[in-house]
């Protein structure tokens, strides 16, 4: 699994901002903060998907790191199918 779950993440984060904190760990291939349809603000969440399964491991070193004041919760996403 190369795509990681990102958690608890400021209002604040951008997609540019997850892709530039993730970037220390390796080659990001895609990072999006999930945005609410209604009111366009995030949902303090998102994902990062890095090139390899071993850069996304290291990736999970950012665990309970801060970006812009709060402490990410970083975990492998999990399959569609199995949420």
């Amino acid at each position: 699994m190369k795509k990681l779950f990102i958690g608890n993440l400021s209002w604040e984060v951008t997609s540019d901002d997850l892709r530039a904190f993730f970037a220390s760990f390796g080659t990001v291939i895609d990072a999006v903060v999930i945005m609410d349809r209604m009111t366009g603000r995030s949902r303090g969440f998102g994902f990062v998907e890095m090139e390899t399964e071993e850069q996304a491991n290291k990736a999970l070193e950012g665990n309970g790191k801060d970006l812009k004041g709060r402490a990410m919760n970083v975990n492998m996403a999990k399959p569609q199918e199995n949420r």
